[in-house]
This record gives structure tokens, C-alpha cells and sequence, in this order.
């Protein structure tokens, strides 16, 4: 339950600052370049945007394993030993996401303290910038969940996109469609 309200507020979310992102650029290109005019705000927010998007993706990216990884040396040992080496890199990621959660909540507690508001807009920057603690909260959750799946033996560790074979799989799919468009037209 808690997991899919998550899941579906991490891809809404993701979806609404991709779109908020896209149109303040496109809105603020518009009015430099034809009325010679433009948002001030507009530079500062879409920033702040691209890290709540970089971090809000970096929690989804481990739940649908779109991660780069390099996993040819671990795919070597025998699968007891892969679930190791899995609770052993999951474990180090873990305690990398608790201590820059702790960091962050230390810098954002600094930042509501001393007052700080954000450039152009009367907001304070502790506020947008808690992403960093939010963020590696998403991510925690993420490295729990895999974990969790490795003591079930679910998985034995990270699942990465396999580009290579998701290329070969398009490219015979593109053979295939262009061998019957060809066998179609005969």
C-alpha cells in the first residue's frame, strides 16, 4: 500500500517537473526572443526544478533498475556469493543515503536558522532545497526494498537495464518489420 502511493507519487511527480521544467524554458525563450523581455525568476526556478527532478529520479532509477552497472565480474561467481556481494553493495549504499540525510538535515537546519531566502523569489532556501534530504529519503526507501528482496531471494542484487541486449532485441525487431513490410509489397 505504502509502496504503490510512493510509486505513484514518484512518477507524478517526476511528470509534473518535467513539464513545469519544459515550459517556464519555453515560455521564457518566447518572451526574450520575440517581445525582448522574460521571467526573472525563470533561471533560479528550473534549477531548483533539475535537482528535485535529478534526485527524485535518481530513487526511481533503482526501482526500475535503470542504473548503469557493471556486473560482468560479479555474474562470475556463484549465485550465493552474487547475493552476498548484492547485501554487501546495498548495505554501502544504505549508509552512503543515512549520511547525507543526516548532512542534509544538519545544512537545511543551518539554512532555516540563519533566515536565507532564494535570490528572486521570497522563498526560503531551506525549503528548496530540502530536496536533499527528501531525495536521499526516496532513495533509502529504494535500497530497503532491494535489500529486503535479496533476503527473500527475489533478486540477487541490483538489476541493470542490459543495453546491449535491448539493442540486439530492437535491431531483430526492426529485421523483422522490414522482412514483412518486404514479403507485404511482393
Amino acid at each position: 500500500m505504502l509502496t504503490n502511493i510512493i510509486n505513484k507519487f514518484e512518477e507524478s511527480f517526476l511528470s509534473l517537473l518535467l513539464v513545469g521544467m519544459t515550459v517556464l524554458v519555453f515560455v521564457d525563450v518566447i518572451l526574450r526572443f520575440a517581445f525582448n523581455t522574460g521571467i526573472n525568476w525563470s533561471q533560479e526556478v528550473t534549477l531548483y526544478m533539475m535537482a528535485w527532478f535529478v534526485l527524485f529520479g535518481a530513487s526511481y532509477g533503482v526501482k526500475v533498475g535503470a542504473h548503469i552497472g557493471v556486473d560482468s565480474f560479479v555474474k562470475l561467481f556463484p549465485a550465493k556469493i552474487r547475493r552476498t556481494l548484492g547485501v554487501l553493495s546495498v548495505s554501502i549504499c544504505i549508509a552512503y543515503c543515512v549520511i547525507f540525510m543526516i548532512g542534509a538535515w544538519n545544512y537545511l537546519a543551518k539554512l532555516k536558522q540563519i533566515n536565507l531566502e532564494m535570490e528572486d523569489l521570497e522563498v526560503q532556501r531551506w525549503m528548496s532545497e530540502s530536496i536533499i534530504f527528501i531525495g536521499f529519503s526516496l532513495l533509502l526507501f529504494r535500497f530497503l526494498q532491494l535489500l529486503i528482496k535479496i533476503f527473500k531471494g527475489e533478486t540477487e542484487g541490483f538489476s541493470h537495464l542490459d543495453e546491449a541486449t535491448e539493442s540486439i532485441e530492437l535491431a531483430e525487431q526492426i529485421r523483422r518489420e522490414e522482412q514483412r513490410l518486404k514479403e507485404g509489397t511482393k
